[in-house]
């Protein structure tokens, strides 16, 4: 835990003889004296190993960890094979940099290679690129790749996740790109608006499948109408439910995007997760970031480069379409590794086992007087309850009996709620809630 700087004053002073200086001041003599540090920085004194550990243990000490969940809203507790986390940990993995040098970054390349492969087989897609940031800002590049001078107007369906509505309409605001939100009628996207909005200069119109209120969107109809104003379908979908539901490719999308954190990657406060993104090959060249390729080496052996990457957001950047220039390497060989662990079958049996607990939950819920569901449409592994008393107060007292509660959902569904329930969630730990709710409701 000391100075980051590895040298000791020793070599440090061999480094200035070399130079012919007597002093580090002497060394940044070139520098306006308002811009150097005087004297020490305000940090705290460097401790030992076993004090630093007492207190980062003593801060983590705070987090509170529920032994039952029943909240999603965008991110997802999952069972996590092990082996995903023994791969994702070694260090070749962990340190590695962006694989500009193909010949001595042949590893990485390959996890990245594999990453996009299970990605396109996931969303039925083309080709997808080595990951963004997170799943909002993957539906914000996403309609960057859709707008042009000629079709300049995006539209985006009022039931996305709100983190990911307010996101586009950042990236927008900053463009100076029009954002037509359609507003949602009983908890998914208003067809009719759409149909009547859409025209010339529509570029593209993402939605969310399956919808922040955990329902599914009649894509066909949705599809239909996009396609015939001859604007591009961008379609977030949570790659869970794409092993059981029909694949984005399927629905007739043009780009695929979504948030990666539901292939192998744990709860935390906030992330880091990744944005994985997959288009037609139509769009391939204006995928965000890179994209890795296989190829042949010199000696005809099976190697991995980089095929495809935005130079200009390097070297010209005042012409780049996208501001990033890194990925999410290390979260993305967790989703490959999670991805192979699991392979077609796994996948499949942990949508059915969360589709079906979910409906056995709501089934049991909406049976508590006050507990009605919200809408009556499709869903996958969330929906929407009214609450017959204040929510938060609902949650606290969940809280108490060690449950993480459903999402309490603010404005036009005040008093209503989010719940979530995944393979992880067992029928006792149904059972418990549901008696709460029940006793809460007598109480």
């Amino acid at each position: 835990m000391g100075p980051f700087v590895p040298h000791s004053p020793v070599t440090q002073a061999e480094m200035l003889r070399f130079l012919g200086l007597n002093s580090l001041d002497e060394l940044y003599s070139g520098l306006p004296d308002q811009l150097k540090l005087k004297g020490a920085l305000n940090i705290p004194e460097g401790k030992s190993e076993l004090e630093a550990r007492r207190q980062m243990e003593a801060i983590a000490a705070k987090n509170k960890v529920f032994p039952a969940m029943f909240r999603g809203a965008g991110a997802y507790r999952h069972y996590v094979p092990a082996i995903v986390k023994d791969i994702a940990s070694k260090e070749a993995l962990v340190t590695a940099y962006t694989p500009y040098q193909p010949e001595v970054s042949q590893g990485m390349l390959q996890c990245i290679f594999e990453y996009q492969t299970m990605i396109c087989e996931l969303t039925g897609m083309d080709t997808s690129n080595a990951s963004v940031y997170d799943g909002a800002t993957a539906c914000a590049e996403a309609v960057t790749m859709c707008t042009d001078k000629k079709r300049s107007v995006a539209y985006i369906s009022g039931a996305m996740h709100p983190d990911y509505l307010a996101t586009v309409q950042t990236y927008c605001t900053a463009a100076n790109r029009e954002l037509v939100v359609v507003p949602e009628k009983n908890g998914v996207t208003d067809l009719g608006f759409l149909q009547r909005q859409l025209g010339n200069d529509s570029a593209c119109f993402v939605m969310q499948q399956p919808n922040f209120y955990g329902l599914i969107e009649d894509t066909d109809e949705l599809a239909a109408a996009v396609k015939h104003a001859g604007a591009k379908l961008v379609m977030c979908v949570n790659p869970i439910f794409a092993a059981i539901g029909k694949a984005p490719g399927e629905c007739g999308a043009d780009i695929a995007v979504g948030e990666g954190q539901p292939l192998g990657l744990g709860l935390s406060f906030g992330g880091p997760y990744l944005g994985f993104m997959a288009a037609s090959q139509s769009l391939e060249r204006k995928l965000p970031g890179r994209i890795v390729g296989q190829t042949r080496d010199i000696e005809g052996k099976r190697a991995f480069v980089m095929t495809l990457m935005a130079r200009e957001q390097h070297i010209r950047r005042e012409k780049a379409s996208s501001n990033i220039c890194s990925n999410q390497a290390l979260n993305a060989v967790a989703a490959a590794c999670y991805m192979a662990a699991m392979g077609p079958d796994g996948l499949l049996q942990v949508a059915q086992q969360c589709l079906s607990k979910a409906h056995c939950m709501a089934k049991n819920i909406a049976a508590i007087p006050g507990y009605a569901l919200a809408f009556q449409g499709e869903f996958f592994h969330e929906f929407v309850t009214h609450c017959p008393m204040e929510p938060d107060r609902l949650m606290a007292r969940l809280e108490e009996s060690g449950i993480l509660g459903g999402y309490v959902l603010k404005g036009k569904y005040d008093n209503c709620i989010l719940w979530c329930c995944t393979e992880l969630n067992t029928r006792a730990e149904i059972d418990t809630l549901v008696e709460l709710l029940r006793e809460g409701v007598h109480g």
